[in-house]
């Protein structure tokens, strides 16, 4: 079987990537309109409309109005955009969040894209939400460093054009300093959590790759856990996952330091288990890509299962 693909917004950060992904498979024949016709919209509701599988690398806005212009029932779409992370009939695209997702993704029409941090967050909370360990009342922070091509082309001009209005020589800079980032309503649903967490990003200089670290004051969680039983419950929901792998609690406290570059171009997605059982305290990191399993790989991923490819092919 070869399956049509549209890419609508190929031309953009994530676009370019998941076309480079998918060039040169023999499973897919890749859909296209000419550059000057990419706003116009009877043709792109045309190449929508003809193609298996369509993916979305727009704005939300944008995103909402290529859903719109589809009227062909069999065309699947794969959105990663904000658009329609939490929204009614549209299915998570995170593979690994819950037993039973990756069927629910390959039987959808309608997926929506994960975001990079709330991967790295949810991977590493969900699992400890479902088990009890965690109050799904509990005041959870989140915070973590990302390379700069996560925030699409407008940062990547502000970190590498001199010429840019904006252009910064800065190492490294906190965001969304309000608290109102749009990733968070997506950890907080999720997640299964009742109030919002507290999420505290910050982007440096570099273009790929992010560490996503959650805190845990394991003294005060009910019936204080202890180091083992986080690593546990976390290997036992990643046991036969494809694209996330739990370091042990002996390669964790071994590590000095870590590099949020580490899996840059990859689409799998470490998880360690940092702390100290006498102090009560637990650091949990997630080390990932934010422009693969954080974006194109992951979006690539979800394609395979929706058209019943290999999970793996072109990753």
């Amino acid at each position: 079987m070869v399956a049509k693909v549209f890419i609508d917004g190929e031309a953009g950060t994530t676009g370019l990537q998941i076309r480079d992904r998918l060039s040169g498979r023999r499973d897919l024949e890749l859909l296209a309109i000419a550059p000057e016709d990419r706003k116009d919209t009877s043709a792109r509701a045309e190449a929508l409309n003809a193609a298996d599988l369509v993916v979305l690398c727009l704005p939300d806005e944008a995103a909402r109005e290529s859903v719109s212009l589809i009227n062909n029932p069999r065309t699947r779409v794969i959105d990663a955009s904000t658009a329609h992370r939490i929204a009614e009939g549209w299915t998570y695209g995170l593979p690994e969040l819950a037993p039973g997702q990756r069927a629910k993704i390959a039987a959808a029409t309608r997926v929506a894209n994960p975001g990079c941090w709330p991967t790295g967050f949810l991977a590493l909370i969900r699992p400890l939400i479902a088990a009890g360990v965690i109050p799904v009342d509990w005041p959870l922070s989140v915070h973590g460093v990302s390379g700069y091509t996560g925030g699409g082309r407008a940062m990547i001009a502000q970190f590498e054009d001199p010429q840019a209005p904006n252009h910064t020589d800065t190492a490294c800079k906190i965001y969304a300093a309000n608290l109102r980032h749009k990733h968070v309503p997506e950890m907080q649903v999720h997640a299964g959590l009742t109030r919002a967490p507290l999420f505290t990003p910050a982007v440096a200089r570099f273009r790929c790759g992010m560490i996503v670290e959650v805190p845990l004051p394991l003294a005060v969680l009910p019936g204080w856990p202890k180091l083992a039983d986080i690593h546990a419950i976390l290997s036992a929901a990643y046991m036969d996952a494809r694209f996330v792998d739990v370091a042990t609690l002996g390669e964790a406290a071994s590590i000095t330091g870590l590099e949020a570059e580490s899996l840059a171009g990859r689409n799998d997605m470490r998880l360690l288990v940092f702390g100290d059982d006498g102090l009560g305290q637990a650091r949990l990191v997630a080390l990932l890509d934010n422009l693969g399993k954080g974006a194109g790989g992951a979006a690539v991923q979800n394609l395979n299962l929706m058209l019943g490819f290999e999970e793996c092919e072109g990753l």
